[in-house]
């Protein structure tokens, strides 16, 4: 499809146009992963072991979502 009448068909609000692109290829800023190695002392891994398993979900998990939460709450402070 031309983007001219992708363009039309977005403007005109007669068709969804979703179907229209490839989002196989999308991805969003900020978003590439990046493999990291981390040492911890044995009691860290211990404590949080105790904890995935408390609550269900992977070590890398707890992990990832401790650092979000951390950082997304320091910028807040900011």
């Amino acid at each position: 499809m031309k983007a001219k009448d992708f363009d039309k068909k977005f403007d005109d609000n007669k068709v969804d146009v979703i179907d229209d692109l490839d989002l196989s290829t999308l991805k969003k800023s900020n978003q590439i992963q990046k493999r990291v190695n981390v040492d911890f002392p044995a009691w860290v891994i211990e404590s949080l072991d105790k904890e995935v398993s408390r609550i269900g979900v992977t070590r890398q998990s707890i992990i990832k979502l401790w650092l979000v939460e951390r950082l997304e709450e320091k910028a807040a402070n900011k």
